[in-house]
């Protein structure tokens, strides 16, 4: 990988420090990134079949329930996904390790182990709220994360619904949070495996206990609290817009107070559903009128 050596750790082998760190570095990122694969299909496959078994609330009538049913909702959202399962060893992946590579080399020895794991997750969720607000405020990230909003229901097959655009916006965003804070591609990928299991759980249509969603949601984001984001109305949409942890939502002032109801119409105020080879363009032909 370029530019690999640029960064020197100290290391055992009898390759040199910068080579040994690199061969060392993506020898893990390879390892991580097959257990991230593993465990996230197992989650979903989990949770696609749960939520079929005890569904919350029913797909409301529309296009998508005609012949194919709500398969086609489905297959277009799993489409969306394959764009971007390619891209991550292609690009995601390879410029997070860049961003490795040439970090800033400052991180103080106590911020490692088990409590530096902690503390990356808990500030990666930070900046990834923030991220996600500044996707529903500036009108350029709109485009590409408006398609993931067009989904007129969701399920745990909603998690996976992004444009490929707003997939490499937000790896150069990672890129840039890696190479500033010195984070190791180790904590990456956990973060990344967590958003993703977080992801499936809180798009998903699984009916849970309310005594259960209720504690859940104290500390993490539940459905109960996701789907509002979703709501068709401009006010719940820009809200909640927590991934891992509810308290961020509070503590600046983004928390809907709106419930979630079960026949709440889904997707973008003013846009309907398109077709999938016009989801792919939209964020390249958008419409004048946009929710930002």
């Amino acid at each position: 990988m370029a530019g690999c050596g640029a960064r020197r750790k100290p290391a055992a082998l009898a390759l040199g420090p910068g080579r040994a760190h690199c061969q060392d570095m993506e020898s893990l990122s390879e390892e991580l990134t097959a257990s991230k694969g593993v465990f996230v299909a197992l989650w979903f496959a989990l949770f696609f079949l749960a939520e079929r078994w005890r569904p919350a609330a029913v797909p409301p009538p529309g296009p998508e329930e005609r012949p194919g049913g709500p398969w086609l909702r489905v297959g277009r959202n799993l489409a969306l996904w394959l764009a971007n399962v390619g891209l991550y060893p292609l690009i995601v992946l390879p410029v997070s390790l860049l961003a490795v590579a040439h970090q800033l080399d400052w991180r103080p020895a106590w911020w490692s182990g088990w409590l530096g794991l902690a503390l990356d997750i808990v500030l990666l969720d930070l900046l990834i709220y923030w991220w996600h607000r500044a996707n529903h405020v500036l009108p350029l990230l709109w485009r590409f994360h408006e398609v993931h909003h067009l989904d007129r229901f969701l399920d745990s097959s909603s998690a996976l619904r992004f444009h490929f655009g707003e997939v490499l916006l937000s790896a150069l965003f990672r890129a840039l949070v890696i190479l500033l804070l010195d984070l190791p591609i180790a904590s990456i990928l956990v973060f990344e495996t967590l958003v993703l299991a977080a992801a499936i759980f809180h798009h998903s249509n699984l009916a849970l206990p309310a005594g259960l969603e209720r504690a859940l949601s104290r500390v993490f984001i539940t459905p109960g609290i996701h789907w509002v984001h979703h709501h068709a109305v401009r006010s719940d949409t820009d809200s909640n817009y927590g991934t891992l942890f509810s308290f961020w939502d509070p503590l600046f002032g983004s928390r809907s107070p709106a419930p979630r109801r079960l026949e709440m119409a889904i997707g973008v105020e003013g846009r309907a559903e398109r077709p999938l080879l016009e989801l792919f363009l939209r964020p390249f032909y958008p419409e004048r009128k946009r929710l930002s």
